[in-house]
């Protein structure tokens, strides 16, 4: 099999300018997933898909493979992960690149411990999933819907956390990375979809960079967990 990561990483961003290269605890933003990437056994090669000849060079100054920037229409707000997953899939087939699985990994999410995805993909094997997301458990009680509240368990009989069933515990979905068949993506169109598989993730590892604030936040993480050289 033939597991291949991809990174998305667009130039435009309006709450932090030049994110994805901005420097976090050292290093630009997205190095830290592309070394990531680059540490795990399971892991083929590295993809970068970006529309900026910056984000690029700094891609393969660490090890990144960027054959092409991605066409504008393809780089706006409104457009889709999933938009440039599939780009990145036509252009494989026209250049007889190789890939059973596409690793979905956000650069917005540079904090991850170790293993991970050797790891992940091994429960992937095990449980003979079709897709893969990356989760976080809360202990939080949900709520929706304003204008008619609806809660995720029966507030008539509060439930103590020590008493909440394996079954019933609630997840988040992280955005840390996906782990994909590429059929997903041919057939779907869509990273998660079949038989999908939740691999549990700690709760630090589940901030993703939005605001200079989140920036903030992830860097103090990092520096406090002693990530300073990376996963090589």
């Amino acid at each position: 099999m033939v597991n291949i990561a991809f990174i998305p990483a667009r130039g435009g961003s309006k709450g932090i300018p030049g994110k994805n290269i901005k420097i976090i605890n050292g290093k630009p933003l997205i190095a830290w997933s592309i070394e990531y990437a680059l540490s795990a056994d399971c892991i083929d090669k590295v993809y970068v898909s970006t529309d900026s000849e910056h984000i690029r060079n700094v891609a393969l100054s660490y090890g990144a493979h960027t054959p092409y920037l991605r066409p504008n229409e393809l780089s706006t707000d409104s457009a889709t992960t999933e938009s440039a997953v599939l780009h990145f899939i036509d252009w494989a087939n026209q250049n007889d690149v190789e890939m059973d699985r596409i690793v979905l990994i956000q650069p917005t999410s540079p904090l991850r411990h170790p293993g991970h995805l050797d790891k992940a993909m091994r429960q992937f094997d095990k449980e003979r999933a079709d897709s893969l997301v990356t989760v976080t458990k809360t202990h939080r009680f949900i709520w929706k819907d304003p204008g008619k509240p609806s809660a995720s368990y029966d507030f008539f009989n509060r439930p103590r956390r020590q008493d909440i069933q394996k079954k019933d515990e609630i997840y988040f979905e992280n955005g840390s990375f996906y782990i994909s068949k590429v059929e997903m993506y041919q057939n779907h169109g869509s990273r998660l979809g079949g038989s999908i598989s939740m691999y549990d993730m700690t709760p630090e590892e589940s901030f993703e960079i939005d605001d200079p604030l989140d920036f903030k936040l992830i860097e103090f993480l990092m520096q406090s967990h002693n990530k300073t050289n990376g996963y090589k």
